[in-house]
C-alpha cells in the first residue's frame, strides 16, 4: 500500500503530461510569440512587435519651439534622425528624451546643443531655439516651461544668453516639482508617524510600508539632479561647451576673417603676379614664395594668437557665470534632499 501512495505522489498523471498547456515540439526553440498552438512557436509569452517600435522610435515626434530672438513658440513635427543630423546629436543623446524610455534626469553639453531631461521637462537648448518635448503625461509642465520662458525673454533683467535662461528655467521646474512632491510626502508622514506612536495598527503598517516606497523613489530623483548639476560645477570643460552662443558668434567672426583673407590674397597675388610677368628674369617659385602665401600665413598666425587669448578670458568669465547660476539650484536641491532625508 505504501508502494503504491509513493508511485502516485512522484509520478504525474499520464493525462496531465499530454494536456492541452504542453508545448509543441514543433515549435521553435527561442521563439517569441502569443502563447497557444500552431506555428507561432511559443509557450505563454507577449508577441513583441520590434518593427512598430523600430518605426514610433524613428518617427515624427511633436515638440515645441521656442524662438531665441522674439520668444514665438509654434508647434513643430521633427524626426529623429533630422535632429541628429541638424543638431549633429547622436541616437543614445535623443533616447534620453524618448518617452519610450525611462532615464534619470540628465544634462548634456554637447557642440551646437544642451541636452535636458530633468523630469517632466525634456528639451533640447541652442543658440537659437529650444525644442521642448510634448506629452500627453506632462502637457501642463510643457505649458508652464514656455510661458516662464517666453515671460523671461520679454522681460530680460540681465545679460545672459538664450540658452542658459533656458536652462535656468527648466531647473526652476525640476527643483519646484520636486521640493513640491518633498512636502506632500511630509504632510502625509509625520501624521502617520504619530499615529503609530499612539497605537500600532495592520492598515498603519501597510500606510508606512507604502509610504516608505513612495520615499525611496523620491529621494533617488532628487539626488539624481543634484549629482548632474554638482557634476557640471566640478567639471570646467563641460560648462565651457555649454556656452553656445559665444561659440556661434566666434565661428561665424572666424568664416568672415576667413572670407576676409581670401579677398587680400587674391589682391596680392594679383598685384603680385602682373609685377612678375612684367620682369624680364624670371624668379625661381622655390626660393622666393607668393606675397600672398606670406601675408595669409602671417594673418593666420596673428589671429590664432588673438582668438586663442579671447577664448580664454571669456570662457573663465562664462564659466563663472554659469557656476554662479548652477550654484543657486545645487542650493535647492540640496535642501530638498536634507528634507527627505530627515523624513
Amino acid at each position: 500500500m505504501d508502494q503504491d501512495i509513493k508511485q502516485r505522489l512522484l509520478l504525474p498523471p499520464r493525462v496531465a503530461a499530454n494536456g492541452p498547456h504542453r508545448r509543441g515540439k514543433s515549435a521553435a526553440p527561442g521563439g517569441v510569440g502569443v502563447g497557444g498552438g500552431g506555428g507561432g512557436g511559443g509557450g505563454g509569452g507577449m508577441a513583441i512587435d520590434v518593427h512598430g517600435l523600430k518605426k514610433r522610435g524613428g518617427g515624427r515626434r511633436s515638440w515645441v519651439r521656442v524662438d531665441a530672438a522674439t520668444g514665438a513658440s509654434e508647434a513643430v513635427e521633427v524626426a529623429k534622425p533630422a535632429l541628429m543630423r541638424r543638431l549633429d546629436l547622436p541616437a543614445r543623446d535623443l533616447r534620453l528624451l524618448d518617452p519610450l524610455f525611462v532615464y534619470p534626469s540628465a544634462i548634456l553639453g554637447r557642440e551646437r546643443a544642451v541636452v535636458c531631461n530633468l523630469e517632466r521637462i525634456r528639451c533640447i537648448i541652442t543658440a537659437d531655439e529650444a525644442l521642448v518635448l510634448r506629452d500627453q503625461d506632462a502637457e501642463g509642465a510643457v505649458r508652464m516651461y514656455v510661458d516662464e520662458l517666453q515671460r523671461r525673454l520679454v522681460d530680460r533683467a540681465d545679460d545672459l544668453p538664450f540658452e542658459f535662461i533656458a536652462l535656468e528655467v527648466a531647473l526652476e521646474a525640476a527643483c519646484s516639482f520636486l521640493d513640491a512632491q518633498a512636502v506632500e510626502l511630509e504632510a502625509e508622514a509625520y501624521p502617520l508617524l504619530d499615529e503609530l506612536t499612539a497605537k500600532i495598527s495592520t492598515l498603519d503598517l501597510e500606510r508606512a510600508r507604502r509610504l516608505k516606497s513612495k520615499l525611496v523613489a523620491l529621494t533617488r530623483r532628487v539626488q539624481k539632479v543634484r549629482d548632474e548639476i554638482e557634476q557640471l560645477m566640478d567639471d570646467d570643460g563641460d560648462m565651457a561647451e555649454m556656452y553656445l552662443t559665444e561659440k556661434k558668434m566666434r565661428m561665424e567672426a572666424s568664416l568672415l576673417d576667413q572670407q576676409g583673407l581670401q579677398g587680400i590674397g587674391n589682391n596680392v597675388f594679383g598685384s603680385s603676379f602682373s609685377a612678375q610677368v612684367s620682369l624680364s628674369a624670371p624668379v625661381s617659385p622655390a626660393s622666393s614664395p607668393p606675397a600672398s602665401w606670406r601675408l595669409e600665413k602671417q594673418f593666420s598666425f596673428a589671429r590664432s594668437r588673438h582668438d586663442s587669448f579671447k577664448s580664454s578670458e571669456s570662457s573663465q568669465y562664462n564659466i563663472e557665470e554659469l557656476e554662479m547660476l548652477l550654484e543657486a539650484y545645487f542650493v535647492v536641491i540640496d535642501y530638498t534632499l536634507n528634507k527627505l532625508t530627515s523624513v
